[in-house]
């Protein structure tokens, strides 16, 4: 049998596609391809849907019997091996829900980055501060201190993605009632808060928005998400919803484009960079 993991990379994701595609390509059934293995269909069927690693003695008979060319076999088999590497938030595996593992190895691999945020700052944008009072008001709370310290510092390992030279482009909705919150007594919270939202609002590659209470209701009302783009033509874009206890993540056409229509129509109704900027400094007055 594959041997399984929390949860799969990016890599993983893409190549169990590709994988798919080569044997329709080649006219084979799952149960054919599970045969030429000597394995059961599921097998086959968790390789390319990335639910299990990809065993590499296990692609390269399958792309011999799909017919690929040695040497495409190899370039194959090199990035499987790749993808197949723990990620760097492995580190965090005591604290990182299985759930939220995909989460973050898409987060590192999009190149851009959508969400709509209802309630609080985005993960990659908080300070530690922030970050901290916030986990301490969540379920979090309850594993210690020691946990809490742990997801902040997986929360600031996530946001070197946004220093990189290919950083993603991070476009974020946010709801008034994430400045009108304050997450904690102490009023430096959130001016450290509203600062570095004003930071990154002046980055290239960041664009934030306010739907203020003023404009009514829009069509995003119900839950924060996320939309993840690709460079990879093999990966779909995809929506990444949360809720209390766990996590959906879409990829049907409809679902996403759905969320996509709902995105471009609140971005059309929200405030304009200028006069998030101008929110962002007033709500820092208050604070």
């Amino acid at each position: 049998m594959s041997e399984r993991r929390a949860a799969p990379t990016v890599g993983q994701v893409v190549l169990g596609k590709r994988l798919q595609e080569l044997r329709e390509a080649a006219g084979l059934s799952r149960d054919e391809a599970a045969r030429v293995l000597r394995v059961a269909p599921a097998t086959v069927r968790r390789m390319e849907t990335a639910d299990v690693a990809l065993k590499i003695p296990y692609v390269q008979i399958l792309l011999t019997a799909y017919g690929v060319a040695e040497d495409e076999v190899s370039a194959f088999v090199d990035l499987a091996e790749e993808a197949n590497r723990p990620g760097w938030w492995q580190r965090f595996h005591d604290v990182l829900p299985e759930w939220f593992s995909l989460y973050v190895s898409l987060e590192g691999a999009a190149r851009i980055i959508r969400s709509y945020e209802p309630h609080f700052v985005p993960g990659l944008l908080q300070t530690e501060g922030y970050a901290r009072a916030v986990l301490k008001a969540g379920t979090i709370a309850n594993a210690g201190p020691e946990a809490i310290e742990r997801h902040v510092s997986l929360r600031m390992e996530r946001q070197r993605l946004l220093d990189r030279p290919d950083a993603p482009h991070l476009w974020v909705i946010m709801d008034e009632t994430v400045l009108r919150r304050p997450v904690s007594v102490d009023g430096r919270v959130m001016r450290d808060q509203l600062d570095k939202l004003l930071e990154y609002a002046g980055r290239d590659r960041v664009t934030l928005q306010i739907a203020e209470f003023a404009d009514g209701p829009h069509p995003g009302t119900y839950a924060p998400f996320s939309l993840f783009r690709f460079a990879e033509p093999e990966l779909p874009d995809m929506v990444f919803t949360e809720y209390l206890t766990g996590a959906l993540y879409l990829d049907s056409r409809k679902e996403v484009s759905t969320h996509l229509e709902v995105l471009d129509h609140m971005t059309a109704g929200a405030g304009s960079a200028q006069r998030t900027e101008e929110l962002l400094r007033e709500y820092r007055e208050r604070y």
